[in-house]
């Protein structure tokens, strides 16, 4: 089935395209039928790119850099440790994610998805880049406790994602198993002050600290986190016992 495009006037604020005017133009920008008009429609992508950049010049509105047709194709993302950016300018986001609905993408924070209310959700909290105003972005963080913070998430991935960064920093090549002992001892101090303190912060970062420093552990032992932790499970499962004074003993 062919996809027809619509160029559309918002009277006083822009002309744009859109496949589908209802959620693009009423839903996102919040103009009912009626406080907008189709200018122009057609299922030829390249004309209705050309058309559009003729009725913004016409209309003496900000004529895009790029054509529709080019802002539409698969993006390509820019991800860092804390953001996720996004190559168009903030007007044109909604367009670009919705064409890449379904895309995924793994972050330091697990594997982030375009659907309908990561789309909405980005569109409410992208930014614009300081350094290039073509460019939007999202804070990693805030869409992971958006999303993913309380979903039952599997971790592998993030195992693998900690291997890499310590490959990339040579510790597996230049550090050894007894530095990495120390810096578990390290750890679980701090976790033991951030407990004595209840610094609820504190423990959260100790605990991921001290699981980073375990996996670089497991890869020095030639084994991996993940087969350590499957062991573990595997004999605890089926453990039986009882609590005596707040401790677990089993039989």
């Amino acid at each position: 089935m062919e996809t027809k495009y619509y160029i559309y006037h918002i009277p006083g604020k822009k002309i744009g395209v859109t496949k589908n005017l209802e959620n693009r133009v009423t839903k996102i920008q919040g103009y009912k039928p009626g406080e907008y008009e189709v200018l122009d429609s057609s299922f030829d992508i390249d004309y209705i790119s050309r058309r559009e950049i003729e009725l913004q010049k016409s209309y003496k509105y900000k004529v895009d850099i790029k054509l529709y047709k080019d802002l539409i194709k698969k993006m390509k993302l820019n991800i860092t440790e804390q953001t996720t950016t996004f190559p168009c300018a903030r007007k044109h986001l909604a367009d670009i994610l919705l064409n890449n609905n379904k895309l995924k993408w793994q972050t330091p924070l697990g594997e982030f998805e375009l659907n309908k209310d990561t789309i909405k959700w980005i569109l409410a909290n992208a930014k614009t880049s300081m350094y290039d105003d073509e460019r939007t972005y999202i804070y990693n963080k805030a869409y992971y406790e958006a999303f993913l913070a309380d979903v039952d998430y599997n971790y592998e991935p993030m195992f693998k994602l900690i291997r890499q960064w310590a490959k990339d920093r040579n510790i597996y090549e230049k550090g050894d198993i007894k530095t990495q002992l120390i810096k578990l001892y390290e750890e679980t101090g701090e976790l033991s002050q951030s407990i004595l303190k209840n610094d609820k912060d504190g423990i959260v970062d100790a605990i991921g600290d001290s699981i980073v420093v375990l996996t670089n552990l497991a890869e020095f032992n030639g084994v991996s986190i993940e087969s350590c932790i499957r062991t573990a499970f595997d004999e605890i499962s089926s453990r039986t016992g009882r609590m005596v004074n707040g401790t677990f003993v089993k039989d």
